[in-house]
């Protein structure tokens, strides 16, 4: 990617009320929000967050080149500076003009929604690339610009606003036509997706999280709405699940744009999954549409929540231009999703899933999708809660376990800078409130190799273990240290070291 020098006054110009202190002249040849990223000729954008002030960092930045800063409070330094009230939020439209606007060269699809945005951005990127469209992909497990990958490890869904420029400008670049975005709820409300035109969006569901961050669920539904007025502003499509009642909340936000609703359940919905036949290698059901007509689908996906997904997927495509059937056949071709319901098969004579849910909404999905899929047999839930964030959510997964699993093992998730014991010990206070007894189908290990290690251990032939609320990712957060973690890698370990041996392919 080559991005060629920015005068200061044009990047200022595109940030209302902003101050422009220095010379206008002064050349921009890169943006960072990280100090010790500054290269000679950048621009440095001092952003406040809870734990750093970006503002205790300007004086590195300028020892390390920086041409030009972006604060909201001027400094003394002989350096040139844009003066915002809110620099994370010029941030972004700033960011638009360096990069050259690159959501206009490419159509921009964003997704929200509480769960299903990983799988539902997969599932829609493997139609459009099925169907010949190049395609990038900005998201919770990947960065994907064309065929260039990158499991990144920064554990942040929605990059920061020059990021998204940035890798925007990378797709327009590499002749990518449709950009796929997973738009969280911090993401949208913290600006970083403004200054993104955006084409389509589409609402999974919105259930119960972040409410750390948003206060209320009305604050969080707000938050997700944004991505429903910039499709409107732009008069693109907007897809909804008509079975969710959050996501139908705020469709009023998406005035300007069109509505496509999908559902399992309501006939009236401009997208439906009917004659729906579940086992467990897949579902079989057809999409039925008035104005498209209808298709038969052979998903390699198990559970109902991935029929929504898939509708949810199918709703995007046609918005995109791909037809019904080219879309049914790339659904009955769909790849597993990272970290997703993930089976790990050591030679043991139970089942170990591996699953990313981490809400009591998606928590209760899995397990009652595995309790029908080995109704002989025993659940086991491993999981935990992150530090930091929703808390009232803890004691709602515990209940949730409680009701639905035969033996919950409460473990460590990212404590962060919060006691991993009291957030535990929220969890299994849920889980007593509903039934659950300490010391029988109750337990509480910190640890969370160890709390495999019991779940493995308590496990009978016939048993399902599910370990959740990790998934694909690759640390667990203890304070501000990001340690290493493969929670499908450690589960293999541990099974070999009980003494089972992986089936030879």
């Amino acid at each position: 990617m080559s991005v060629s020098p920015v005068r200061l006054a044009a990047l200022a110009k595109a940030v209302p009320g902003a101050s422009l202190l220095g010379s206008p002249a002064t050349l921009v040849s890169g943006i960072t929000y990280d100090s010790r990223q500054v290269g000679p000729g950048d621009l440095f954008a001092a952003l406040r967050g809870a734990d750093f002030d970006g503002h205790d960092f300007v004086e590195g930045a300028v020892r390390r080149g920086a041409a030009a800063l972006l604060v909201e409070e001027p400094t003394p330094l002989p350096v040139a500076q844009i003066v915002v009230p809110d620099s994370r939020a010029a941030l972004a439209p700033l960011s638009a003009v360096f990069f050259g606007h690159p959501s206009r060269k490419l159509g921009v699809i964003g997704i929200t929604g509480t769960d299903g945005k990983t799988t539902t951005s997969y599932l829609v990127d493997h139609i459009l690339r099925s169907a010949g469209e190049k395609t990038g992909m900005i998201g919770t497990v990947t960065i994907r610009i064309g065929e260039r990958e990158d499991r990144h490890a920064s554990r942040q869904t929605t990059p920061e606003s020059s990021d998204v420029q940035r890798y925007l400008r990378q797709m327009a670049d590499d002749g990518v036509s449709w950009a796929i975005l997973e738009a969280t709820s911090h993401g949208l409300a913290m600006h970083r997706l403004d200054a993104v035109r955006f084409r389509i969006g589409a609402v999974t569901n919105i259930t119960h999280e972040h409410l750390d961050f948003h206060g209320t669920v009305e604050g969080y539904r707000r938050a997700k709405a944004i991505l429903c007025e910039r499709v409107g502003a732009e008069s693109g499509v907007v897809v909804v699940n008509a079975d969710d009642p959050g996501a139908v909340a705020i469709e009023p936000f998406a005035a300007g744009a069109e509505i496509m609703r999908y559902s399992t359940q309501d006939a009236r919905a401009d997208l439906q999954a009917v004659g729906v036949q579940a086992s467990a290698s897949g579902t079989r059901f057809r999409i039925a549409s008035g104005e498209h007509g209808a298709a038969a689908v052979e998903l390699p996906l198990i559970g109902a929540f991935n029929v929504s997904n898939a509708l949810c997927a199918a709703g995007v495509a046609l918005a995109a231009g791909i037809d019904l059937p080219t879309i049914a056949e790339a659904l009955s071709m769909a790849p597993p999703i990272p970290g997703r319901m993930a089976r790990v098969d050591a030679g043991q004579p139970f089942a170990v899933v591996v699953d990313y849910a981490h809400t009591p909404d998606s928590l209760r999905k899995v397990l009652t999708l595995l309790r029908g899929l080995h109704p002989t047999g025993r659940l086991i839930a491993v999981f935990g809660s992150a530090g930091e964030r929703d808390r009232e959510k803890r004691s709602l997964q515990g209940a949730v376990s409680a009701r639905l699993a035969d033996i919950t093992v409460v473990t460590s998730e990212d404590p962060r800078n919060e006691d991993a014991d009291a957030i535990i010990a929220q969890i299994a206070a849920g889980a007593e409130e509903a039934g659950a007894t300490r010391g029988e189908d109750l337990f509480q290990v910190p640890e969370r190799r160890e709390a495999l290690r019991l779940a493995f251990d308590l496990a009978r032939p016939g048993d399902c273990v599910l370990l959740a609320g990790k998934g694909h990712e690759g640390s667990i957060i203890w304070g501000r240290e990001k340690r290493p973690w493969d929670e499908a890698g450690v589960a293999r370990e541990l099974l070999a070291e009980a003494g089972y041996e992986a089936p030879s392919s």
